[in-house]
Formats: C-alpha cells, sequence, structure tokens
C-alpha cells in the first residue's frame, strides 16, 4: 500500500482525470460518478509510470522529482504495486459504488480495456522498446505515439460522454478531441526532451536521444513541432466549437496540453 500511495499521490498534473471531469461537465455529468472514474483513469495511468520507470524498460530514477518507486522500495515491491494499481480501476469503475446505468459501467470498462491493453498503451510501449532496436518511420512514430500516451488520453475525454450517456456522435467528438490533444501531449513531451533541463521537468531529459529513439521532434526538428503544436490546438478548438461556453476550460486544457514547459 504504501508503494501504491507512492506512485500515485506525488503530485503530477492530474490532466487526465481533469479530462474526464471536464468532459463530462460538458453534459452536466461531472459528479461522482465521473470523479470516480477519473480516479480509476489515474490508477492506470499511474501504474503505467511505475512499471515504465523499471531498469527492463525506461529504468528511471526520478518520477515527478521524487525517486521513482523501485528505488524507493525494490523492483518486486514495484512491479506488484502497479499490478494492484491496474486491477484496482477495474475494481472501481465496475463497483456499484459508482453509481451508473450498468450497461454505462460495462462500456467503461471495456473502453479503458481495450485503451490501456495490447491494442493501447502497452501495445504503444512494446513498440516504443522495439523502437530502441529498430528505428519507425514517420507512420510508425505517429502510431506508437497514438497507442503509448493517446489512448488513454482518448479515453479520458470519451469516458466524460459515457459517464453522461451522451449520443453517440458526441461520444465519437470528444474521442477526436482527446486524439488531437494526445498527440499534441506526446509532441509537447518530445519537444521538452530535446529542449528542457531535468530539475524543470522532475525526470531525467534527452533521454530517447540517448537510447536511440526516433521521435517526431528529432526527426522534423524544434521549430515544425512548434507549427503542428499550434495546428493540433486548432484542430482541438474546432472540435469542442458546437459546445460554446461550457467548453472554454477543456479549450484552455488543449492549449496547455500544447505549450507546457514541463
Amino acid at each position: 500500500m504504501a508503494a501504491m500511495r507512492h506512485g500515485v499521490l506525488n503530485g503530477g498534473k492530474r490532466l487526465r482525470p481533469f479530462l474526464v471531469m471536464e468532459s463530462a461537465a460538458l453534459f452536466s455529468a461531472d459528479g461522482e460518478p465521473a470523479l470516480r472514474i477519473a480516479a480509476a483513469l489515474e490508477c492506470v495511468h499511474c501504474y503505467s509510470l511505475i512499471h515504465d520507470d523499471l531498469p527492463a524498460m525506461d529504468d528511471d530514477d526520478l518520477r515527478r522529482g521524487q525517486p521513482t518507486v523501485h528505488k524507493a522500495f525494490d523492483e518486486a515491491t514495484a512491479i506488484l504495486a502497479g499490478d494492484a494499481l491496474l486491477t484496482l480501476a477495474f475494481d472501481i469503475v465496475a463497483d456499484e459504488a459508482t453509481v451508473l446505468p450498468a450497461e454505462r459501467r460495462a462500456a467503461l470498462v471495456l473502453a479503458l480495456a481495450r485503451a490501456a491493453g495490447a491494442g493501447g498503451m502497452v501495445g504503444g510501449q512494446t513498440l516504443d522498446l522495439e523502437a530502441e532496436r529498430k528505428r519507425p518511420d514517420e507512420a510508425g512514430i505517429i502510431r506508437l505515439q497514438a497507442m503509448k500516451t493517446g489512448a488513454l488520453i482518448r479515453f479520458a475525454c470519451e469516458a466524460g460522454a459515457i459517464v453522461a450517456g451522451a449520443p453517440a456522435a458526441d461520444r465519437e467528438r470528444l474521442a477526436e478531441f482527446g486524439s488531437a490533444i494526445g498527440l499534441a501531449f506526446q509532441l509537447a513531451d518530445d519537444l521538452l526532451d530535446l529542449t528542457a533541463d531535468e530539475k524543470r521537468m522532475g525526470k531525467a531529459t534527452k533521454k530517447d536521444a540517448a537510447a536511440g529513439k526516433a521521435t517526431l521532434a528529432a526527426l522534423n526538428g524544434p521549430d515544425w513541432t512548434r507549427e503542428q503544436l499550434h495546428g493540433l490546438i486548432d484542430q482541438a478548438h474546432a472540435l469542442l466549437e458546437p459546445y460554446g461556453e461550457q467548453a472554454a476550460l477543456l479549450k484552455a486544457a488543449a492549449t496547455f496540453v500544447a505549450t507546457r514547459n514541463s
């Protein structure tokens, strides 16, 4: 439990939970059920960070300015803490304490499983590790990033519409918004890895280049990356136009994702 807490209650942007809550708020559904789905998603995200930091993967000693879980405890405990957080996430979603109709809880379980699994985040992490041995082309990098980073962010935005029982068209629109800001998040991350210092980031930087990984920022340069980020902001904002002023915070989040400095 101490290791689980160390991996979750240690700062961080809480971007994914924020996106769940704000996408639900578009349909006036940002209550306790949405908060529980947001918490479940953060459990999945933090489990992935704990495992990603392990020596067999990215081998990081620092996360959010603190020792990573396997450094604060040990590798076996870090693996088990991650396993427990992943399992806890589905417990939270499926539990009747998440007061939603059963079919919505089932839809959330299915969507989260697909976003987190072999066709989403875990598959993307596998491609990321393979990229150290064989550099992908630009299309391969986009696929990798859409899975590794984008899938959970896409789910975060779609989840609010599922919680609210919104029509399929709204669910798809929010998912597309999530895809746009998911790509923006990864592009900004890659740009920061190239240009930011370790103190500001709270973790090691310039590791992608050291590991021989190809990123879109490294492939095309910082100026190209910044131009793409501006385009993704415009795309994200356009997708939210039908919701008017209710989408103001989500629009601000899209801008933040693309222009952040840590």
